[in-house]
């Protein structure tokens, strides 16, 4: 899988959720639910996953064949529920 991002998008994601995308990235190693989203007329999608037993959300598009990273932070309560849902 091909991950990229924004650094300056990285670095303020990191300061206000306290994820990294370098490491948000390996929620793709394991079980994800995907719900497709559309925002400013772009295709996005928000991936849920486990970091360190953790639900945490993350969104992204596509760009080619790259995931091209927009934010990662902590899922929600609804967004928990739906990852166990699915799962």
């Amino acid at each position: 899988m091909k991950f990229e991002w924004d650094i300056n998008k990285r670095l303020a994601n990191l300061e206000k959720h306290g994820y990294d995308f370098r490491v948000a990235v390996n929620i793709f190693q394991d079980t994800v639910v995907e719900i497709p989203q559309k925002r400013n007329d772009e295709a996005r999608i928000l991936a849920l996953g486990i970091l360190n037993n953790h639900v945490i959300a993350v969104v992204y598009t596509w760009r080619g064949k790259a995931r091209r990273i927009i934010s990662a932070r902590k899922a929600s309560r609804k967004e928990r529920n739906l990852f166990e849902s699915n799962t």
